[in-house]
């Protein structure tokens, strides 16, 4: 089934190259993958690939003809375009997906001079055109203020890779967890158009897995026209713990005491992560800094869940506000007595 250009732009068969350029430049700018949230950029990405891939051919006259006599298949298949070739070697492509003209447009939309002789040639990854050289989300795409805009790519190429925070409590990184996520994502139908697909992943987390340990679903991305699956990635995200701070292998514990406490000693008493309680003897004065440390209670080691770091609890001395006179002549006998 042909797609119908007009109706993603919005106008009639007859609308001209004026209205035509207006129509683009609003309905890009709406559908920009930038301006949406992560729950519904995949949708955005698929409309915005259809207006540009709708434009494209509309803009062009020579293609507008050959679209009016024989729709997208024309197009598809170069039937008669001369103006093809040249239009897609702009943006490095060839065929029906590449030969997108935005990098002109974009120029007069934004005064960015792309595509003159003194502008530099535009950067590339994972088949998007832009102007600017600066990177961004681990090198996968290149930012500007300048729309992306999808090209042909080479045979065997892969669409980007989609990230995902997974927030995980302290608990599920120290006993490990099994966790089931309903996903969606975009491939292309039978006929060739995006549609939006749902599925559950199941994700085996580790004992000991740190924030930012990432567990990658190979081929579970999107599925664009012209490009290999790309792959779903799950970044890990770990959340506050109202007892527990976690550094690298060890866990700490920030425990209030008195100046009595400090002095005369505490039983300070845990609740593990995996539900153990823990009753630790300080006999010791507690100067300020004092640490204790208890081997083997800390996190397990995700290379060996077998071996664990360290407990350590910090404390805090808590001063009282004010003495009585006879408090403090209490404590100047007591503590006379001893030195």
């Amino acid at each position: 089934m042909t797609v119908d250009y007009y109706n993603i732009l919005k106008v009639s068969r007859t609308t001209g190259e004026e209205e035509l350029r207006r129509a683009y430049k609003k309905l890009a700018v709406r559908w920009h993958p930038d301006k949406h949230s992560s729950v519904n950029k995949v949708i955005a990405e698929a409309k915005f690939k259809q207006i540009c891939e709708a434009y494209d051919a509309l803009s062009d006259p020579n293609k507008r003809q050959i679209y009016d006599l024989y729709g997208e298949d024309g197009l598809r298949y170069n039937v008669s375009s001369p103006s093809a070739a040249t239009a897609a070697a702009r943006c490095g492509g060839g065929g029906r997906g590449g030969s997108f003209r935005e990098r002109d447009i974009f120029d007069e939309f934004l005064g960015e001079g792309f595509g003159s002789d003194k502008s530099p040639s535009p950067k590339s990854d994972n088949g998007y055109c832009y102007n600017n050289k600066s990177k961004v989300n681990g090198g996968n795409y290149y930012r500007s203020s300048s729309i992306p805009v999808k090209r042909s790519s080479p045979l065997g190429s892969k669409a980007a890779p989609i990230e995902n925070n997974l927030g995980c409590t302290l608990e599920e990184l120290y006993k490990g967890s099994k966790r089931k996520m309903a996903i969606s994502r975009v491939v292309p139908d039978d006929s060739g158009k995006p549609s939006t697909v749902e599925e559950v992943l199941a994700i085996d987390i580790k004992p000991g897995w740190k924030k930012g340990t990432k567990i990658t679903f190979p081929d579970k991305g999107n599925h664009e026209s012209g490009l290999l699956p790309g792959d779903l990635i799950f970044v890990i995200e770990e959340k506050p713990h109202l007892t527990f701070q976690r550094d690298g292998n060890d866990l700490v514990v920030s425990e209030k005491i008195s100046l009595v406490e400090a002095l005369t000693g505490k039983t300070v008493n845990l609740t593990t992560l995996d539900g153990r309680n823990l009753n630790i003897e300080v006999s010791d004065i507690v100067k300020p800094g004092h640490e204790v440390v208890i081997p083997g209670e800390g996190m397990p080691i995700s290379k060996d869940p077998r071996q664990k770091g360290n407990l350590k609890i910090k404390f805090d001395v808590k001063f009282p506000s004010r003495l009585s006179s006879d408090q403090k002549a209490d404590i100047k006998r007591v503590l006379s007595r001893r030195s």
